[in-house]
């Protein structure tokens, strides 16, 4: 038997060697691509698969879902979990495209730091900007990642200014492109003077690249990169050296600064210093604020005590078995398979039954989970997201908000036999967080209204809906484009509702919703109604 001061030793080690993380960006800025080479040099894999190269035999890892192959996008979020370096590294992908933002800002609670993808002809663009708002209410730390150095784009010190001003953070660049103008020939890493010279391969990037590494004071250098080449990195690391933001390990935690680091992830350049460097920057998981009997509390990571919660629920990763698996963060204590566990919204046991970790669609069970870790367990339809599971503790973490839709559709079957199945797959839909569902006040049977944040998501429900669940169904778009959850007299809701740029449905919990023609209606009521309680995110 383990003493229990070993097994306080062995939580306190766990704890300290997890490392776990979300990636964010905007659409097309090589999200998935950077994945893969994370994956590559952690040596999780032995081929990286561009998304990029959609008629290749292999596909991006962390793209599982049938209909992501076939766009070669990312639609939904993925775990997964390798080792590298003594570190447990628990890389949790998101979507780019910010029809899926919902996602995305689940995920990142789950996260403990972020790494900020931005591409180098670009910059900071909107969806970047909306992510990094949900990091910096969150306090997390954020690394950036500068990719697609291979072509040229911005001057660097350019889009650090650009950076700072438009997302008020200080930047501090740890590695620095070296380029002779023209092209991209590595990069300069400044905390060890180290300069990594990479060389295109012919297999774009599917193996690691060859290297070549010389002090920057070696007489080789000139030999390497040319006097051009040479004289311009000088110029540029003195400059930095005598202006730029120094590296500050407290401000980073703090969500003040952001270590950046410069690369193409489709040719490797600078991915695996930015690897290393991460690994030994990047926080282990902290400690989380719960609420409970006595208030709120924060629970330590080393409390002996299991906790965790639900962050992302998929059905049928498996379409053989119909399977739903529900996604959880440990947050405190050892994540045992088999225990049984307290759902504290429901007051029931909730048995921790067949747990597996996740490489994108592969899984492999495991006995065991510490904090930092996401464990997937098989579910029967009774938890949600956002639920909180402890195991002798009486406390609950915050819940994971709904945000309110922008547009909305009736769904329609054209077999009313195939109804209870449309239910059925529009709810199991709904409770992963693919689309949002409501009804109708005082109907019964009519179509139900689906709301989503981004109008690609009508085709992933329709696609779903038919390869998932055998319905083949069609939408009734619907005139509305802004909504809020509302509280007040059920006779001021309903006044409000018989107006010609508004309607009134509920959703599955019951809570009303008021659907507008559009934000300028929205902000109108707002002003208007005195008595109504309006909320972009679904209440408690």
């Amino acid at each position: 038997m383990q003493s229990l001061e070993s097994k306080k030793t062995t939580l306190v080690e766990e704890v300290r060697r997890r490392r776990t993380f979300a990636i964010i960006s905007h659409p097309d800025a090589g999200k998935t691509t950077l994945t893969e080479k994370l994956l590559l040099y952690g040596g999780a894999i032995h081929l990286a698969g561009s998304v990029k190269a959609r008629r290749a035999a292999r596909h991006a890892t962390s793209d599982w879902m049938e209909m992501e192959r076939e766009r070669g996008i990312s639609v939904t979020s993925s775990a997964l979990s390798f080792e590298y370096q003594g570190f447990r590294i628990n890389l949790l992908d998101t979507p780019g495209h910010q029809d899926f933002s919902e996602d995305t800002y689940r995920t990142l609670v789950a996260a403990d730091s972020a790494v900020m993808l931005l591409d180098n002809r670009k910059g900071v663009e909107e969806q970047t900007r909306k992510l990094f708002e949900v990091c910096r209410l969150r306090r997390i730390p954020i690394f950036t990642f500068v990719n697609k150095c291979d072509r040229i784009g911005v001057p660097p010190l350019q889009l650090l200014d650009d950076v700072e001003a438009d997302l008020g953070i200080r930047c501090s660049p740890v590695t620095w492109p070296v380029s002779d103008g023209t092209s991209f020939l590595g990069v300069f890493d400044r905390s060890t003077g180290a300069l990594s010279l990479f060389e295109k391969g012919s297999d774009h990037g599917q193996t690691r690249a060859p290297e070549e590494v010389a002090g920057l004071d070696d007489p080789r250098v000139e030999e390497l990169l040319g006097s051009v080449a040479r004289d311009r990195l000088a110029e540029e690391i003195e400059l930095l050296d005598a202006a730029g933001a120094p590296f500050d390990a407290e401000a980073l935690l703090r969500g003040e600064l952001s270590p950046v680091f410069f690369g193409s992830a489709l040719t490797n350049f600078g991915v695996e210093p930015f690897l290393d460097h991460f690994l030994g920057h990047a926080p282990p998981p902290a400690p989380r604020t719960a609420s409970g009997k006595a208030g709120d509390r924060e629970v330590v990571p080393t409390d002996e005590a299991f906790s965790g919660f639900v962050f992302k629920i998929q059905a049928n990763m498996d379409p053989k078995h119909r399977d739903r698996v529900a996604f959880i963060r440990v947050c405190s204590g050892r994540f045992e398979a088999g225990a049984s566990v307290l759902n504290t919204r429901s007051g029931k046991p909730v048995r921790l039954a067949r747990p597996q970790q996740f490489f994108a669609q592969e899984r492999e069970a495991v006995t065991s989970a510490w904090p930092g870790d996401v464990v997937g367990i098989h579910d029967r339809g009774s938890l949600r997201i956002g639920d909180t599971l402890v195991d002798g503790l009486e406390l609950e973490f915050e819940g994971i908000p709904s945000f309110s839709p922008e547009h909305f559709a009736r769904v329609q079957v054209p077999d009313p036999l195939r109804r209870k199945h449309l239910d059925k797959g529009l709810l199991q839909l709904s409770e992963e967080g693919a689309v949002q569902v409501f009804f109708t006040d005082g109907a019964t049977g009519p179509a139900p209204v689906v709301g989503v944040v981004g109008p690609l998501q009508f085709d992933v429900l329709l696609h779903r809906l038919e390869h998932e669940y055998g319905i083949v169904a069609r939408l009734e778009p619907m005139p509305f484009r802004d909504a809020r959850w509302v509280t007040g007299p059920e006779s001021e809701l309903r006044r409000v509702a018989r107006g010609h740029d508004c309607s009134l449905v509920r959703d599955r919990s019951g809570r009303h919703l008021l659907l507008f023609r559009n934000e300028w209606v929205r902000q109108s009521v707002e002003g208007r109604e005195k008595d109504l309680k309006f909320d972009r995110m679904a209440p408690a």
